[in-house]
């Protein structure tokens, strides 16, 4: 959800702990600018109100969002996701989420997508998706390609390992500077990734061990200091050396 502002005032609750009914930004105090905001938050007239407890977090220049580990996963728009295809229609795919509701991927949203070409995918097959509509009385939508229409990194994954973390970790694991477990797993294994903020992350390696490997490293990894998922990755590696 993007929302037209009017200052450059910034929230002094970025980076605490927030809960239900906290008010964490006053639009009529903001100027000039677009404040989105992502998953956890609401707007209520000219406020900013939380939804669900955990902490405020900020991606600059202007998007809010609030950060909490938890299996339920709520859309926002722009989000990515990966989701399991459940059934096809004909102008749709339904597709799960872990949302409260399935989502629509309709069938032409792909990069050249037309009536000619459209994809077949059978009943569980993984989709890597972004949240093109989302909210609270409506199923959300889907896209396999970027905001220029490109497919760029979305679509189906094939082969892999698929498994679920929370939603915090997914969060996580996106962060920029590169999370601490992926940057010392990528210099030891090469492997490629898809983290979906809905909490789920898809692996994919030279070897049936890379794989497992790095997902038990980033299983793992929730509740380390970033010495401490440097010092795990290791003894990993060792073990894995040691077979």
């Amino acid at each position: 959800m993007d929302v037209d502002t009017t200052s450059t005032t910034t929230t002094s609750l970025v980076d605490r702990i927030v809960v239900p009914g906290d008010v964490v930004l006053d639009l009529t105090k903001m100027e000039n600018q677009t404040v989105r905001l992502g998953a956890g938050l609401r707007q209520d007239c000219d406020s900013i109100s939380v939804m669900q407890a955990g902490k405020l977090r900020l991606s600059k220049p202007n998007k809010y969002w609030v950060e909490s580990s938890q299996k339920r996963y709520i859309p926002s728009l722009e989000d990515a996701v990966l989701g399991i295809v459940v059934d096809s229609r004909s102008d749709n795919f339904l597709v799960d989420i872990k949302a409260p509701n399935l989502a629509f991927l309709p069938v032409l949203a792909f990069e050249g997508g037309t009536r000619r070409n459209i994809p077949k995918f059978e009943t569980g097959t993984l989709i890597y998706a972004r949240v093109v509509k989302a909210n609270s009385i409506m199923n959300p939508e889907l896209s396999c390609t970027d905001a220029s229409g490109k497919a760029a990194e979305f679509g189906q994954l094939k082969n892999g390992y698929m498994f679920e973390t929370s939603t915090g970790l997914a969060r996580t694991l996106l962060s920029s500077p590169t999370c601490p477990v992926l940057e010392a797993l990528g210099k030891k294994i090469s492997f490629e990734t898809a983290i979906g903020l809905n909490g789920r992350v898809w692996v994919n390696g030279s070897s049936p061990d890379d794989v497992i490997l790095v997902s038990n490293a980033i299983m793992r990894s929730e509740f380390l200091s970033g010495t401490q998922q440097r010092t795990m990755v290791e003894k990993l590696m060792e073990r894995l050396r040691g077979n």
